[in-house]
């Protein structure tokens, strides 16, 4: 399984929505990275993704971007080949 790491916030309802879809695709363990906690983080964010909204979701090495990006890869089966 590969490693998912998701730039969050706590209050985002997408960002509830994309880990509900991933943990039931059988991811097991995401690294949250919380950027309204740390702004440093939400620059890091944006330098990396070129976007501002949460959640933005990256699976290995590869930036799949927010909720709607990954229900679409779910949706055409494509999510679970990246996830390994």
């Amino acid at each position: 399984m590969q490693h998912v790491i998701m730039y969050t916030t706590e209050v985002s309802p997408f960002c509830v929505r994309a880990e509900k879809l991933l943990k039931e695709r059988g991811v097991a363990t995401i690294e949250k990275i919380r950027i309204d906690l740390d702004p440093a983080q939400r620059d890091i964010m944006v330098e990396r993704t070129k976007r501002r909204t949460v959640p933005q979701i990256f699976i290995g090495d590869t930036h799949i971007g927010g909720f709607d990006d990954l229900a679409a890869l779910d949706r055409d089966g494509k999510l679970a080949p990246l996830l390994g």
